[in-house]
């Protein structure tokens, strides 16, 4: 019997040394900036939330006054606040304060615009800026101390 040479068959292991390696450092730039958006995206959405939950807190102070300029004073003074205490750094505050049924029983409506830089809100140095809108309503009570009445 006539025995066959061993088969010789090329390094498969030469030819891919360190590709995963590259891969890898290839992708995580890629990675990251995915992160960073997803971060942007996220503190977006929570700043969005924050600037309604300023409306609804706006709308509540505002449906406590007596008057309509009263309204209007107190629903800017609350808002500004409220953003202050939660973080939100508006570049430009709006607080438009519909006072038309400020009447017991009547509603107040309330709507904030907030102008916030985008390189504030994560780490990416997004150029630019983006417009925030909140609008709430409050009832008016209809059983409160309103103006004409006797304590």
């Amino acid at each position: 019997m006539t025995r066959l040479p061993p088969q010789t068959t090329p390094d498969s292991g030469t030819g891919d040394r360190g590709s995963a390696t590259t891969e890898l450092v290839l992708i995580i730039p890629v990675l990251l900036l995915m992160l960073l958006f997803l971060i942007l995206c996220y503190r977006i959405s929570t700043t969005r939330l924050r600037v309604t939950d300023v409306a609804h807190q706006a709308a509540r102070a505002a449906s406590l006054a007596r008057t309509p300029t009263e309204a209007a004073a107190d629903a800017r003074s609350t808002a500004q606040d409220v953003l202050a205490d939660t973080g939100v750094t508006c570049q430009d505050l709006t607080v438009d304060t519909d006072t038309t049924r400020l009447t017991p029983g009547g509603l107040v409506h309330v709507t904030v615009s907030c102008t916030v830089t985008l390189d504030d809100l994560a780490l990416l140095a997004v150029p630019g800026t983006a417009t925030l809108h909140g609008t709430s309503t409050a009832p008016v009570d209809a059983f409160g101390d309103q103006p004409g009445t006797l304590p």
